[in-house]
Protein backbone atom coordinates (compact mmCIF):
# COMPACT_ATOMS: atom_id res chain seq x y z
CA UNK A 1 0.00 0.00 0.00
CA UNK A 2 2.78 2.32 1.08
CA UNK A 3 4.30 1.26 -2.48
CA UNK A 4 1.50 2.89 -4.42
CA UNK A 5 1.54 5.29 -2.61
CA UNK A 6 4.97 6.73 -3.43
CA UNK A 7 4.84 5.51 -6.85
CA UNK A 8 1.52 7.77 -7.24
CA UNK A 9 2.76 10.42 -5.94
CA UNK A 10 6.53 10.52 -7.51
CA UNK A 11 4.65 10.01 -10.74
CA UNK A 12 2.12 13.22 -10.18
CA UNK A 13 5.24 15.08 -8.89
CA UNK A 14 7.21 13.61 -12.36
CA UNK A 15 4.94 14.52 -14.74
CA UNK A 16 3.99 18.51 -13.17
CA UNK A 17 7.86 19.24 -13.21
CA UNK A 18 7.85 17.25 -16.88
CA UNK A 19 4.93 19.99 -17.86
CA UNK A 20 6.17 23.28 -16.40
CA UNK A 21 9.26 22.99 -17.62
CA UNK A 22 8.47 21.72 -20.98
CA UNK A 23 6.24 24.47 -21.04
CA UNK A 24 9.05 27.50 -20.82
CA UNK A 25 11.26 25.49 -23.53
CA UNK A 26 11.97 27.06 -27.19
CA UNK A 27 11.41 24.38 -29.64
CA UNK A 28 13.12 24.09 -32.81
CA UNK A 29 12.60 20.87 -35.02
CA UNK A 30 14.47 19.59 -37.87
CA UNK A 31 13.11 17.16 -40.62
CA UNK A 32 10.39 16.28 -38.45
CA UNK A 33 8.28 15.93 -41.30
CA UNK A 34 9.41 12.72 -41.59
CA UNK A 35 6.61 11.50 -39.22
CA UNK A 36 3.90 12.68 -41.19
CA UNK A 37 5.47 12.29 -44.58
CA UNK A 38 5.01 8.19 -42.99
CA UNK A 39 1.98 8.81 -41.90
CA UNK A 40 0.51 9.87 -45.31
CA UNK A 41 1.45 7.05 -46.85
CA UNK A 42 -0.40 5.03 -44.58
CA UNK A 43 2.34 3.95 -42.33
CA UNK A 44 2.68 4.01 -38.50
CA UNK A 45 6.40 4.97 -37.55
CA UNK A 46 8.60 3.09 -34.91
CA UNK A 47 10.37 6.32 -33.50
CA UNK A 48 14.03 5.17 -31.52
CA UNK A 49 15.51 7.38 -29.34
CA UNK A 50 18.48 7.37 -26.15
CA UNK A 51 16.69 6.53 -22.92
CA UNK A 52 18.01 9.61 -21.34
CA UNK A 53 16.30 11.67 -23.40
CA UNK A 54 13.13 10.28 -22.22
CA UNK A 55 11.94 13.94 -20.62
CA UNK A 56 12.09 16.04 -23.69
CA UNK A 57 10.86 13.51 -25.96
CA UNK A 58 7.95 12.81 -23.69
CA UNK A 59 6.66 16.43 -23.82
CA UNK A 60 7.34 17.19 -27.44
CA UNK A 61 5.24 14.52 -28.56
CA UNK A 62 2.67 14.24 -25.59
CA UNK A 63 -1.28 13.88 -26.37
CA UNK A 64 -0.61 11.66 -29.61
CA UNK A 65 -1.52 8.05 -28.33
CA UNK A 66 2.31 6.86 -29.38
CA UNK A 67 2.25 3.09 -27.52
CA UNK A 68 6.13 2.89 -25.37
CA UNK A 69 7.58 -0.16 -24.30
CA UNK A 70 8.98 0.46 -20.76
CA UNK A 71 10.53 -1.89 -18.55
CA UNK A 72 9.04 -4.03 -15.79
CA UNK A 73 11.36 -2.64 -12.65
CA UNK A 74 10.31 -0.09 -10.56
CA UNK A 75 12.16 2.94 -12.89
CA UNK A 76 9.48 2.04 -16.00
CA UNK A 77 6.56 1.71 -13.13
CA UNK A 78 7.17 5.61 -12.66
CA UNK A 79 7.81 6.64 -16.54
CA UNK A 80 4.93 4.47 -17.38
CA UNK A 81 3.08 6.63 -14.74
CA UNK A 82 4.09 9.71 -16.12
CA UNK A 83 3.85 9.42 -19.52
CA UNK A 84 0.41 7.83 -19.49
CA UNK A 85 -0.71 11.60 -17.92
CA UNK A 86 1.03 12.83 -21.23
CA UNK A 87 -1.15 11.44 -23.27
CA UNK A 88 0.92 7.83 -24.25
CA UNK A 89 0.05 4.18 -23.66
CA UNK A 90 2.38 2.03 -22.08
CA UNK A 91 3.23 -1.71 -23.38
CA UNK A 92 4.98 -3.22 -20.38
CA UNK A 93 8.36 -5.01 -21.23
CA UNK A 94 12.22 -4.43 -22.33
CA UNK A 95 15.07 -6.05 -23.88
CA UNK A 96 15.58 -7.93 -20.49
CA UNK A 97 12.06 -9.29 -19.01
CA UNK A 98 8.75 -9.24 -20.92
CA UNK A 99 9.75 -8.66 -24.35
CA UNK A 100 8.64 -10.82 -26.15
CA UNK A 101 4.84 -9.43 -24.64
CA UNK A 102 5.69 -6.39 -25.17
CA UNK A 103 6.93 -6.59 -28.58
CA UNK A 104 3.25 -8.20 -29.44
CA UNK A 105 1.25 -5.60 -27.81
CA UNK A 106 3.24 -3.02 -30.15
CA UNK A 107 2.49 -4.77 -33.09
CA UNK A 108 -1.02 -4.65 -32.52
CA UNK A 109 -0.86 -1.38 -31.64
CA UNK A 110 0.59 -0.09 -35.32
CA UNK A 111 -2.08 -2.73 -36.63
CA UNK A 112 -4.45 -0.26 -34.83
CA UNK A 113 -3.09 2.85 -36.18
CA UNK A 114 -0.77 4.01 -33.12
CA UNK A 115 3.17 5.09 -33.90
CA UNK A 116 5.76 3.36 -31.17
CA UNK A 117 7.99 4.83 -29.07
CA UNK A 118 11.48 2.68 -28.28
CA UNK A 119 14.18 4.09 -25.60
CA UNK A 120 16.29 2.03 -27.72
CA UNK A 121 19.36 1.59 -24.94
CA UNK A 122 16.96 0.59 -21.83
CA UNK A 123 16.17 -0.28 -19.35
CA UNK A 124 19.72 -0.65 -18.28
CA UNK A 125 22.30 0.31 -21.27
CA UNK A 126 24.88 0.35 -21.59
CA UNK A 127 24.27 4.12 -22.80
CA UNK A 128 23.70 5.07 -26.06
CA UNK A 129 24.16 1.20 -27.43
CA UNK A 130 21.07 0.16 -29.50
CA UNK A 131 19.28 -2.90 -28.20
CA UNK A 132 17.36 -5.43 -30.83
CA UNK A 133 14.85 -5.01 -31.50
CA UNK A 134 13.31 -1.98 -33.75
CA UNK A 135 14.35 -3.50 -37.22
CA UNK A 136 12.72 -6.86 -36.03
CA UNK A 137 8.85 -4.86 -35.64
CA UNK A 138 10.32 -3.00 -38.94
CA UNK A 139 10.45 -6.25 -40.55
CA UNK A 140 7.19 -7.57 -39.16
CA UNK A 141 4.82 -5.05 -39.28
CA UNK A 142 6.47 -3.43 -42.41
CA UNK A 143 6.52 0.13 -41.02
CA UNK A 144 9.93 2.55 -40.69
CA UNK A 145 12.47 2.69 -37.78
CA UNK A 146 12.66 6.77 -37.47
CA UNK A 147 15.68 7.61 -35.60
CA UNK A 148 15.14 10.78 -33.60
CA UNK A 149 17.38 13.29 -30.75
CA UNK A 150 16.90 16.46 -28.56
CA UNK A 151 18.89 18.16 -27.39
CA UNK A 152 19.02 21.06 -24.92
CA UNK A 153 21.60 24.09 -25.03
CA UNK A 154 21.38 24.35 -21.18
CA UNK A 155 20.26 20.92 -18.47
CA UNK A 156 21.13 19.15 -15.50
CA UNK A 157 22.26 15.81 -16.36
CA UNK A 158 22.23 13.24 -13.70
CA UNK A 159 24.33 10.65 -12.44
CA UNK A 160 22.73 7.60 -13.58
CA UNK A 161 23.52 4.88 -16.05
CA UNK A 162 21.65 6.76 -19.17
CA UNK A 163 23.03 10.22 -18.07
CA UNK A 164 19.17 11.44 -17.99
CA UNK A 165 18.55 15.30 -19.08
CA UNK A 166 16.87 17.41 -17.09
CA UNK A 167 16.25 20.72 -19.42
CA UNK A 168 16.69 24.24 -17.19
CA UNK A 169 13.60 26.21 -17.38
CA UNK A 170 13.54 28.67 -20.95
CA UNK A 171 16.15 26.70 -22.54
CA UNK A 172 16.54 25.79 -26.23
CA UNK A 173 15.78 22.44 -27.58
CA UNK A 174 16.29 21.24 -30.95
CA UNK A 175 14.50 18.24 -32.46
CA UNK A 176 16.64 16.29 -34.95
CA UNK A 177 14.71 13.18 -37.18
CA UNK A 178 17.10 10.94 -39.36
CA UNK A 179 15.96 8.96 -42.44
CA UNK A 180 13.42 6.43 -41.89
CA UNK A 181 14.87 3.19 -42.31
CA UNK A 182 12.89 0.44 -43.69
CA UNK A 183 13.13 -3.61 -43.33
CA UNK A 184 11.73 -5.98 -45.80
CA UNK A 185 9.47 -8.73 -44.82
CA UNK A 186 12.04 -11.29 -46.38
CA UNK A 187 15.09 -9.30 -44.75
CA UNK A 188 17.83 -12.38 -43.89
CA UNK A 189 19.45 -11.68 -40.89
CA UNK A 190 22.51 -10.07 -41.89
CA UNK A 191 20.10 -7.76 -43.36
CA UNK A 192 18.21 -7.58 -40.24
CA UNK A 193 21.77 -6.88 -38.48
CA UNK A 194 22.32 -4.17 -41.19
CA UNK A 195 19.55 -2.33 -40.57
CA UNK A 196 19.98 -2.04 -36.72
CA UNK A 197 23.97 -1.34 -37.27
CA UNK A 198 22.36 1.91 -39.40
CA UNK A 199 19.72 2.58 -36.31
CA UNK A 200 22.47 2.97 -34.36
CA UNK A 201 24.80 4.81 -36.53
CA UNK A 202 22.23 7.11 -37.06
CA UNK A 203 21.46 7.93 -33.59
CA UNK A 204 24.95 8.74 -33.03
CA UNK A 205 25.26 11.48 -36.28
CA UNK A 206 22.05 12.85 -34.57
CA UNK A 207 23.33 13.46 -30.82
CA UNK A 208 26.97 15.07 -31.94
CA UNK A 209 24.48 16.82 -34.43
CA UNK A 210 22.56 18.24 -31.78
CA UNK A 211 24.80 18.66 -28.90
CA UNK A 212 27.02 20.73 -30.67
CA UNK A 213 24.54 22.65 -32.36
CA UNK A 214 25.01 26.00 -30.16
CA UNK A 215 28.56 25.15 -29.56
CA UNK A 216 28.48 22.27 -26.67
CA UNK A 217 30.29 19.31 -27.24
CA UNK A 218 28.47 15.90 -27.49
CA UNK A 219 27.33 14.10 -24.27
CA UNK A 220 29.90 10.57 -24.27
Amino acid sequence: MLNRIKISAISVLGYWIMRLIGATLRWQAVKIQTIEEARACGKRVIMTFWHGRIFTASYFFRDQGILVMTSRNRDGEYIARVIEKLGYQAARGSSSRGSHAATVECLRGMKEGKDIGLAIDGPRGPRYIAKPGAAYMARKSGNPVLPFSISLDRKWILKSWDHFQIPKPFSRAVVLAGDPVYVDANATTGEINAAEEKIQRALEELVVRGDTWWGGQPDR
